[in-house]
């Protein structure tokens, strides 16, 4: 019998098989345990269909969501390692698996018979006896039927199939080659010279990172804890042009390994894979399909919304630019900023103006400082406990697993892996390991999720020490983290954040990071490493008269991804040639502060919109955090560890799920609709 890598029968949590047995997972027999799952599932569901009485929730949503938990607690933690801990086995099989998936949602999503069945329980007098959260499940059911194409006839609803099975190779295509591009240049640095101004522990990582693959001197590579500290403070700046080039053309048609790994014509293919199927359920383009499950209802108004922070930022963008020219010009002798040297007089403006460096806080945030005091921040809004479960079964030794509590008990478990290494995808992120749900027994299945990270590693015997930077993106992925683990809703498909509306979806990460900024919260994450001191007011001072820093730069900087994003999903034509370079030009003409080369391929990997669920949706980080600050902004009022307040967004933001409306949950928190002011402010932009 081939074993689920979750054990899915025993529902006592105290029992260490609740965990992904990922120790166990072996590549060859994820295939055939999932067609045997998905043969078994098959027969579940035309068994329920061919039932004689009248359908209900208990009769045929309640066994389906049952069948789809089965499934998630399998592929969950598959998907995770294909993300973590990349080897050519796991993503071989993980390919050969995406079709079966795939088509088999579709069966379910274009189901005639499932979706009649599912409409005569909303028509029926039984669903006004339902709870709010079911009666969303079903809204959602209905509407995700018909964006599937479950109303067209047979050849437009196959070809429908057939294109949603493409788009996941073709994405998984494009992550794979991005982390392949990633990993395929590195830098040895023999001259210890080009090593001048690089932070001693990137110095020493680098070192380490040379022993390991037994080469001599110190390697570089294009991970960010190495690529960054190089770009913010090589004084060479052949060094930095030469890592730029490498970093900004990966998986390309340009730069060092041109060709290799190139993303060019996936990217068209995916886009016009989905405008193809957004047409098949009769949208215009693939922007208004995408906002037919947002917040945001007409591209108009996404648009809008995004024009009106250029227009508040443009200006004070430009003039930050200008100011940074001028330093580089009169104190450095540089006569034209180039992209490769924008972080790195920036990191010297910042020391001049403001007498602080980025590197200067990171002896104060080592690794146990900062997860304590972020668990104890959480402790004192909410009232949870954190605490680690020792030897867990993972991925990684540096991998860490915790459980979170209330007075009541416990309300879920989560893993953490901070550290950048080698087959592990770039960036920071969240994803959900198990969904709470109320099962048959009446018992409540807890949620797990996963919080990873790609810091700096431990160098010698020092432990992890990370940027204020690194904290705030620690911060942010255990805000989508919490609201994940604390939801009561007892459904899986609006519990946590699932049926959250995406532009709604970073609200409650965006909202932690709050938390970073101020002196009580900071006095919990920071403490010196070797002496124990606290961070002393002087440097939180500098930090804080620092956190505005370029900040328009920086607004329109995710401005123009956004824009980009939206816009070439919105005007997408199949007919054009080299559409995507165009409307990138053109978004940066548009909002213009400093030239980009014109080898920069910054599209090939932008895995947010060409590989992740941010298509069209890039806009949903402005979005939500204008929601964030304007909701923090009552915590400013009331004491930012106020207990009242901090339950309130508990109960309304955190514990709700998708089984309410973002914005209705806002206003109860609120008490009245967000304001973009609040953004403008926390950003240090002028309101108009």
């Amino acid at each position: 019998m081939l074993q689920n890598p979750l054990n899915t029968e025993n529902t006592t949590f105290s029992d260490k098989s609740q965990f992904p047995a990922f120790s166990q997972i072996q590549p060859e027999t994820i295939e055939p345990t999932l067609q045997q799952m998905l043969a078994k599932h098959r027969q579940q569901l035309a068994e329920l269909l061919s039932q004689s009485q009248a359908y209900t929730w208990d009769n045929l949503l309640a066994p389906l969501e049952d069948m789809g938990d089965e499934l998630h607690l399998f592929w969950s933690p598959i998907k995770h390692l294909h993300s973590v801990a990349n080897s050519e086995a796991l993503r071989k099989v993980y390919k050969a698996c995406l079709p079966h998936l795939s088509e088999y949602s579709m069966e379910i999503l274009q189901n005639t018979d499932l979706y009649k069945a599912v409409q005569t329980i909303a028509d029926s007098e039984q669903y006004t006896n339902l709870d709010q959260a079911q009666k969303k499940v079903i809204e959602h059911m209905l509407r995700d039927f018909r964006l599937s194409g479950v109303h067209l006839d047979a050849e437009p609803k196959a070809r429908f199939a057939e294109l949603d099975k493409q788009l996941s190779q073709l994405t998984t295509q494009f992550e794979e080659h991005i982390l392949d591009a990633t990993q395929g240049w590195s830098k040895i640095v023999t001259d210890v010279a080009q090593l001048s101004g690089i932070p001693a522990h990137a110095i020493a990582a680098a070192k380490q990172a040379a022993e390991r693959k037994q080469q001599a001197g110190w390697l570089f590579t294009l991970d960010m804890p190495s690529y960054l500290p190089v770009m913010e403070h090589a004084d060479s700046r052949e060094l930095r042009h030469e890592m730029y080039i490498a970093y900004v053309t990966r998986a390309s048609d340009q730069g060092p390994n041109k060709g290799q790994w190139d993303n060019s014509t996936l990217m068209p293919e995916i886009l016009t894979t989905r405008l193809e199927m957004a047409k098949l359920v009769g949208f215009a383009n693939a922007a208004e399909y995408s906002l037919a499950t947002k917040m945001a209802k007409t591209p108009d108004e996404v648009i809008d919304f995004l024009q009106q922070l250029a227009k508040a930022s443009l200006k004070q963008a430009q003039k930050e630019f200008a100011d940074l020219s001028h330093f580089a010009q009169k104190e450095h002798g540089i006569d034209e900023l180039k992209a490769w040297d924008v972080a790195y007089y920036s990191e010297k403006l910042r020391q001049k103006e403001y007498a602080v460096a980025k590197e200067d806080f990171r002896p104060y945030f080592p690794e146990d400082r900062v997860l304590n005091g972020l668990f104890a921040i959480v402790e004192r809004i909410y009232g949870m406990q954190v605490a680690e479960i020792k030897n867990p079964d993972t991925w990684n030794s540096a991998v860490r697993l915790f459980s979170i509590s209330d007075e009541n008990g416990l309300r879920g478990h989560f893993y953490v892996d901070l550290y950048a290494r080698p087959d592990k995808r770039g960036g920071a992120w969240m994803d959900d390991c198990r969904i709470r749900r109320k099962l048959k027994s009446g018992a409540i299945q807890t949620p797990i999720a996963f919080v990873t990270c790609n810091f700096n590693a431990p160098v010698g015997d020092d432990p992890a020490l990370f940027t204020h930077d690194d904290v705030n993106t620690l911060f942010h992925e255990f805000g989508h983290a919490l609201q994940h683990l604390l939801t009561t809703v007892d459904y899986s498909d609006v519990s946590g954040i699932n049926g959250i509306a995406w532009d709604a979806v970073e609200i409650a990460s965006q909202f932690m990071e709050s938390w970073c900024w101020e002196k009580p919260g900071v006095d919990l994450i920071a403490q010196h490493y070797q002496t124990q001191k606290p961070l002393p007011d002087e440097l939180f001072n500098k930090l804080i008269k620092a956190k505005n820093f370029q900040s328009a730069m920086q607004m329109i900087r995710q401005l123009q991804f956004a824009l980009f994003d939206f816009r070439l999903h919105l005007e997408f034509d199949l007919n054009q040639k080299n559409q995507i370079q165009r409307i990138l030009d053109e978004v940066r003409q548009q909002l213009f502060v400093y030239p980009v080369p014109e080898f920069n391929r910054f599209q090939h990997s932008f895995s947010h919109i060409f590989a992740g669920g941010y298509a069209a949706g890039y806009y949903s980080y402005k979005w939500a955090e204008v929601l964030a600050c304007d909701a923090f902004s009552k915590f400013e009022e009331n004491g930012i560890f106020d207990r009242k307040t901090g339950e309130e967004f508990l109960h309304t933001l955190l514990e709700s799920g998708g089984a309410a409306e973002p914005m209705d949950l806002f206003i109860a928190f609120r008490g009245r609709p967000p304001k973009i002011d609040a953004l403008l402010k926390y950003n240090g932009i002028a309101v108009a």
